[in-house]
């Protein structure tokens, strides 16, 4: 079996005020083509489809008319997808059943029956081979709120930062045991050779994450999950959430395929791709990347903050291509000022005047306000921030020492809902 792995769409997403609708069309249709040069049997999709919970008409009607052209044009293909942290579980199963009918599995949240329990069946998917027979099985476990999973007493003794698969908190013990029920029903239905796939959209322990642009999970510095929770006979986890394309710790079956299109300016240098997961019975054969064309520019202006002069003459000296309003690159400028420049952004436009580029952000620093950069924040970098963030920055800044792990568990127990 070939299975497609990808994530992360975030569909209706702007960039600075900027629509990211062209770029999103253009992943989508390359996407296309792929399947049907590929000749793959199911396509994963690991949540984050939509930027946010409530998502523009033109958004959504562009992951239909996706889904619509992929049944089209390879009528075989399976595809699941699992909502993520950014997605509204309800609304991105609405249309499920309609879907079904068409080959696609959509995984909101975990359902439960009139006794209360989890219905494990319905996150069990069989993907189907060439032939028509099922070859695998899927765990598609979507983005799990604290109400969707089991309640466990923590082990004893357990800190939650190992690589177990029982972490201590209540929270990521009962991640776990979904995931062990979830594999022992998929163990019970897998027949010989059958090839069982974990998806998750999840954050897991030496994760390396965007600063910009991905949101935190949970608070507490606890959301983080070990890689025991997919053990053998797991082939393969297909893991939605960070932005960069990575595998998990040594583990090369636990992968990231990460967003397909840098979603900040500081993924502009992230690979992005889809991943293409050969499997050989139960077993992976092969994990190739398959990389992603950029369709837009992201340019940093100059690659380090410099002073503006010298930004002025690195702008002046830009020769860009003429293109479509939606195809000219989205510019970040990187300015060192020595002193207020009450005139920066007319100075900076003046630069570019003529130039078929689209200025997204002018970002500025400066020698006197670098010592105090953990208490002066943009605005950008104040919208990532969770209120455990907040918490250590002032804790530092009272006691000039780190908040110690017991003060930093005891305020995450006491926000968390």
């Amino acid at each position: 079996m070939r299975l497609l792995h990808t994530s992360d769409w975030h569909l209706g997403q702007s960039l600075h005020n900027f629509d990211r609708y062209y770029e999103h069309q253009r992943f989508l249709d390359w996407l296309l083509d792929t399947i049907v040069s590929e000749q793959a049997d199911a396509l994963l999709v690991a949540g984050d489809v939509f930027d946010n919970a409530n998502p523009s008409a033109a958004s959504q009607r562009q992951l239909y008319t996706f889904l619509q052209q992929a049944r089209a044009r390879a009528p075989q293909l399976d595809i699941v997808i699992i909502a993520g942290n950014h997605d509204s579980p309800g609304r991105l199963e609405a249309p499920g059943p309609l879907l079904e009918v068409h080959g696609t599995t959509v995984i909101g949240y975990p359902h439960r029956d009139a006794d209360g329990n989890i219905a494990m069946e319905r996150m069990l998917v069989p993907l189907t081979g060439k032939d028509g027979a099922v070859a695998a099985w899927v765990l598609a476990v979507p983005f799990l709120r604290h109400g969707d999973v089991p309640r466990l007493a923590p082990a004893a003794g357990d800190d939650g930062q190992d690589d177990s698969a029982s972490p201590a908190d209540p929270y990521l013990s009962g991640i776990a045991e979904l995931y062990r029920q979830a594999l022992e029903l998929a163990g019970a239905r897998a027949g010989e050779g059958h090839a069982i796939v974990a998806m998750g959209h999840c954050h897991m322990i030496n994760g390396a994450m965007s600063a910009d642009s991905e949101r935190r999970i949970v608070i507490g510095g606890t959301e983080m999950l070990p890689t025991g929770i997919f053990p053998p006979p797991i082939a393969y986890a297909a893991l939605g959430h960070l932005h960069l394309a990575q595998q998990v710790g040594p583990h090369a079956h636990i992968r990231y395929c990460g967003s397909p299109i840098p979603l900040s300016f500081a993924e502009t240098s992230y690979p992005h791709q889809v991943l293409r997961i050969d499997l050989r019975g139960a077993q992976v054969g092969e994990i190739t990347a398959l990389p992603i064309p950029r369709a837009v520019q992201l340019l940093r202006v100059p690659p380090k903050p410099a002073p503006l002069e010298d930004v002025k003459a690195a702008l002046a000296a830009l020769e860009l291509p003429d293109a479509p309003l939606e195809q000219q690159p989205l510019l970040e400028v990187r300015i060192k000022l020595a002193a207020p420049e009450p005139g920066l952004r007319a100075a900076i436009e003046e630069a570019l005047h003529g130039k078929p580029v689209r200025l997204a952000k002018i970002e500025t620093s400066s020698a006197a306000r670098s010592s105090f950069e953990e208490a002066a924040l943009s605005l950008d970098q104040l919208a990532t921030l969770q209120p455990d963030d907040i918490f250590k920055r002032l804790y530092q800044q009272r006691y000039g020492t780190e908040a110690p792990p017991e003060q930093l568990a005891a305020f995450a127990e006491l926000v968390r809902p």
